[in-house]
């Protein structure tokens, strides 16, 4: 016999992982403006002149407007003419924050021309007392939205007294 109860959970969570994997969700309070300055810092920093690239290891805090990315490792890579940052490759527990939102996640890809981040292995997502987690999430930082899909799991916190 099935209990109603379990009726009731299959009900209300699981439609709710499949709607979450196919349409988009917001990211952070307002859009990033991607053409604003860049700051790192970090415990070191190394630059490879023969490929336009510097590697910050150890505490390594991004800012870029309202957004902040923190990792242990990132790679930032310069455009063929090293007067832009073309994208920063992020590595080893990434954590991204913009507005009131954060996401976690293994690793994650900014590409700064595209104004997008990619956010790869174990990613969750808190949007206040909400969560959502997936294998990945396309972050789209003009628009303010994320796509999230691989495995999408999604709690939803019920108003309390």
């Amino acid at each position: 016999m099935i209990r109603p109860i379990l009726i009731l959970g299959l009900l209300m969570f699981g439609p709710v992982s499949a709607i979450a994997q196919g349409t988009q969700i917001t990211f952070g309070t307002l859009s990033q403006d991607t053409s604003a300055p860049v700051e790192v810092s970090a415990d070191q920093l190394q630059v490879n002149q023969s490929d336009g690239s510097a590697t910050y290891r150890g505490n390594v805090v991004v800012g870029q407007g309202d957004m902040r990315m923190a990792a242990g490792v990132v790679r930032i890579v310069y455009s063929s003419n090293a007067r832009r940052i073309d994208r920063l490759e992020a590595r080893g527990g990434v954590t991204l924050v913009s507005g009131e939102e954060a996401a976690e996640g293994d690793e994650a890809d900014y590409n700064i021309e595209a104004g997008t981040v990619l956010l790869r292995g174990n990613v969750l997502l808190t949007q206040g007392p909400n969560a959502i987690t997936a294998d990945r999430m396309l972050v789209d930082l003009e628009s303010g939205t994320a796509q999230m899909s691989g495995r999408v799991r999604t709690v939803f916190q019920q108003g309390g007294q």
